[in-house]
């Protein structure tokens, strides 16, 4: 049957109509469809409005200063809740900006975190120091926000964060977002404050038509770590299978090395990362507690205590509280004073305030003084291509007596005292991507690690060895004494006869008359050792933050200065640049 063809009554001229039945009666069934489809969007185009201008995204830029990683896992989820509504959004590392890049990102959401006492993140030290400093630029038509992290156990809480949010408004800039100050448990205040931001700083026309249609802003914050189902909100089980002691019985000190089996975790760890241990508390301080405030026979308090609360860390935050609280005019006076305050937090403890100041005290009240209890982290001692589903730690046992109390450390305590072979420890992985290896295997290495902070360099050689690494290592380590607490020391002789360690440096304080410290023997090498970074080596440093990083950096400055015959000034910028390059690397606590 032939096709329909075009009656003479069709909207077209006599010719016209003739030329289409021409061309209509020799089309195949495929090419009637392709034409039929085509008219059909010739008249849509034909017959719509024009297309309306792609709207232009607002610029974001959500600027993290990290030590431990916290900022830099937010600030990832906030440029992804940012894309989700529309925002231009990207990430910068304040370690790699100056504060003359800021006018130029756009709108910026900082996120930076506080280090001990009002220190900050070693990696963007030269970032602040230069917004702080004299020849900062102005900063007219930059829009900001701030969001501070810290730990209130520090008298200079959230100081980082607060005095870039002061700077910049000096400096000129707008704040669109007030400064939001977060304690250890950030998520839910972090939360909050970025959702709120960017719901004030969305464009009026998508917030106009969100309402219209009772649309809800939501940020998810997802899983960031690579920990499989397992965090610090969900920690996993993990079974002890080794506890001992590294220190000989004649040692003032204990040391222990702990091996927890992963298995079925999930968690991925790296040479570098950090393991999270959430502790109980000593059932023995939650009853002084409990007494010092009157209750008793609460089962579930004591248990919620035990698990839950920081019963230790008594921070300006619940002095005020506790002030506030109970009217108690004395307690008032102290609270007012910042520096009384101050001196008196620094070697007490909640037990003491409650005691000293004792009133009775409902299960909430009392418990609504109190924050969270916070994980400990301890740097992985182990890497998995030689342990394979186990994790290595090495943690130090904290005691120490102050106004005729002692005092153990809540986590150390917890695992040395409370928990043996068999038992469960609640663990979550912390990644710390700033604590690398290098990636080419043939970069030598210089570590220095006094005490517990040797335990990554453990990794770091593990890693090494598995992988026939063609770096060379040098190990710098220190302790009390020689025979006591040469930890992991029959490790570190394996590796010097097998080659893999090509020196092995150590002081031990207590064994002559003037205390000796790695600092003293880092000196006593300084050619070599300023050679080896010379030809290219990484220099890692990990250990206490109060004193030794300190004293380390000072020797290597005076190092430099003398090897490269300079002054401190251009020694500091040789360090300053090693930081950059990423050859320079800390993991301080």
């Amino acid at each position: 049957m032939n096709p329909p063809l075009l009656p003479e009554t069709a909207p077209f001229p006599r010719d016209h109509i003739a030329a289409l039945n021409s061309v209509m009666a020799a089309t195949s069934t495929e090419q009637r469809t392709w034409l039929s489809g085509f008219l059909a969007g010739y008249q849509a185009a034909a017959t719509s409005q024009p297309a309306a201008a792609a709207a232009v995204k607002t610029k974001l830029a959500i600027v993290f200063a990290t030590e431990s990683g916290n900022t830099e896992t937010l600030a990832e989820q906030a440029r992804k809740a940012a894309g989700r509504l529309g925002f231009a959004a990207k990430l910068y590392d304040a370690a790699d900006l100056t504060p003359a890049d800021l006018p130029g990102l756009g709108i910026v959401l900082l996120i930076a975190s506080t280090w001990g006492e009002g220190d900050p993140p070693q990696r963007a030290e030269p970032f602040y120091t230069a917004l702080l400093g004299p020849a900062a630029p102005r900063m007219e038509g930059l829009r900001f926000g701030v969001l501070a992290l810290g730990d209130q156990a520090y008298t200079n809480f959230c100081e980082v964060g607060r005095r870039i949010d002061e700077r910049l408004v000096e400096l000129g800039a707008t704040r669109v977002a007030e400064r939001v100050d977060c304690d250890l448990d950030y998520q839910g205040a972090a939360k909050a404050w970025i959702g709120g931001a960017l719901e004030t700083l969305r464009p009026a026309g998508d917030a106009e038509r969100d309402n219209a249609s009772g649309a809800v802003i939501h940020v998810d914050f997802g899983r960031a770590d690579a920990a499989g189902a397992y965090d610090s909100a969900t920690p996993f089980p993990a079974e002890i299978t080794e506890l001992v002691n590294l220190n000989s019985s004649r040692s003032g000190k204990q040391t222990f090395h702990v091996e927890l089996s992963m298995a079925g975790s999930g968690i991925a760890y790296e040479p570098g990362d950090a393991i999270g241990i959430a502790p109980e508390n000593d059932p023995a301080e939650v009853e002084a507690v409990l007494r010092a405030v009157g209750i008793s026979g609460d089962a579930a308090l004591e248990r919620a205590l035990v698990e839950k609360h920081d019963i230790s860390t008594l921070t300006p935050t619940l002095v005020r509280g506790y002030a506030e609280l109970t009217g108690d005019a004395n307690l008032r006076a102290l609270a007012a004073d910042a520096a009384r305050l101050a001196e008196y937090r620094d070697d007490r403890q909640v037990i003491d305030l409650l005691e000293a100041y004792p009133h009775q005290l409902t299960s909430a009240q009392l418990t609504g003084l109190l924050r969270p209890l916070p994980a400990r982290l301890y740097s992985v001692a182990s890497s998995r291509k030689a342990v394979e589903e186990e994790a290595h730690l090495l943690v130090g046992l904290v005691r120490y007596e102050t106004h005729f109390r002692a005092r153990t450390g809540v986590t150390s305590g917890f695992l040395a005292g409370r928990r043996k072979r068999g038992d469960t420890l609640r663990v979550h992985l912390k990644a710390n991507k700033h604590f690398r290896l290098p990636a080419d295997p043939a970069t030598p290495i210089i570590m220095v690690g006094p005490g517990t902070g040797v335990a990554p360099f453990r990794a770091f050689l593990q890693e090494r060895e598995a992988v026939n690494a063609r770096g060379k290592n040098w190990l710098f380590f220190g302790d009390r004494n020689f025979t006591h607490d040469f930890l992991y020391q029959l490790e570190w002789q394996d590796h010097l006869a097998s080659g893999r360690l090509a020196h092995l440096d150590v002081a031990f304080s207590r064994d002559q008359p003037a205390k000796r410290y790695v600092q003293h023997v880092m000196w006593e090498r300084r050619a070599a050792l300023h050679a080896w970074l010379e030809e290219g080596a990484h220099l890692y440093l990990c250990g206490d933050q109060t004193s030794m990083a300190g004293d380390v950096h000072e020797v290597l400055r005076r190092i430099v200065a003398d090897q490269k015959r300079t002054d401190a000034e251009h020694a500091e910028h040789y360090l300053a640049d090693l930081k950059r390059a990423g050859r320079y690397l800390l993991d301080v606590y």
